[in-house]
């Protein structure tokens, strides 16, 4: 124990969630087997966890090296993907390991049945993001996806539509902008598509947030549920911090016998949070 004495606790709630749990661990056991495996895009939204696999054989790709790529295995990961991805694997004979997210599979499937009904369909999403493209992918490209409602005060929309959410999304913000869409006159069918293990630490974590001096929030730069739940902590706990590895911390973060909580996103590691824990004691 350092001599400024810190009383570090880990919240036992953060950590991957069950998708990315799946998706890890089918990559593993390839990678035990076979020695490599590629993976389309990043595994998981964590720079950290990414490196530990790809140290392991784990080959990250994209969507242009796939279409160069023959007899081989790939794994898509917990975020899903467009039928073109599924449309070239089968025409270059590349085994897909799927391990798509139950959750995003499920949401998918909603959107094509939509869309085969000729529904409008709007995306409440990340631009860019992996799973936003895998569900755009699903109607062709012709759902418009938009990231704050603000996207929409210039757009023309159609009279009514059908309005999905990315898995990941804030459910408070959801229900924030089907509001707002409906009092702007819109006839909006709204279909709560968040995922329950991501919503639910919504809750839980204010919680958590309030019972320490300072809180340590662990996340990958790229993770959209970091963002939504260190934002979550910040609220409730304006002695907040965000960092993505060990090297981001300094003791200038706290104060002798500081109580601090650490917390993490859905694709933050346990071991990660575990290595943060150990650097703080040593202040």
């Amino acid at each position: 124990m350092g001599s400024y004495n810190l009383q570090v606790t880990i919240d036992q709630d953060s950590g991957f969630c069950f998708g990315v749990v799946y998706a890890i661990d089918m990559a593993e056991e390839i990678l035990a087997e076979d020695g490599y495996l590629y993976c389309l895009g990043d595994i998981v939204h964590n720079d950290e966890e990414v490196e530990r696999l790809k140290a392991q054989g784990l080959k990250i790709i994209g969507h242009e090296d796939l279409k160069d790529l023959r007899n081989e295995k790939v794994l898509i990961r917990a975020h899903g993907e467009a039928p073109e991805t599924y449309r070239t694997a089968l025409e270059n004979n590349i085994t897909l390991i799927d391990a798509s997210c139950p959750v995003v599979l499920k949401l998918q499937n909603r959107i094509k049945s939509s869309y085969d009904n000729k529904e409008n369909i709007l995306i409440f999403g990340k631009h860019g993001h992996a799973e936003v493209i895998g569900l755009q992918g699903q109607t062709n490209g012709d759902a418009l996806v938009f990231q704050d409602i603000s996207e929409l005060d210039d757009a023309e929309l159609p009279a009514s539509f059908t309005l999905y959410s990315q898995t990941t999304k804030s459910m408070d913000k959801f229900y924030s902008v089907k509001d707002e869409l409906l009092n702007r006159g819109y006839e909006v069918k709204a279909n709560d598509t968040i995922c329950r293990q991501v919503s639910n630490r919504d809750k839980d974590l204010p919680l958590f947030a309030t019972k320490f001096d300072k809180v340590v929030f662990v996340s990958g730069k790229k993770s959209s549920n970091g963002k939504v739940l260190y934002e979550v902590c910040k609220k409730h706990n304006p002695n907040t911090y965000f960092v993505s590895s060990i090297e981001e911390l300094n003791a200038n973060m706290f104060s002798p016998n500081d109580k601090v909580g650490i917390a993490g996103a859905t694709s933050t590691p346990m071991w990660l949070m575990q290595k943060v824990k150990a650097e703080l004691e040593k202040y």
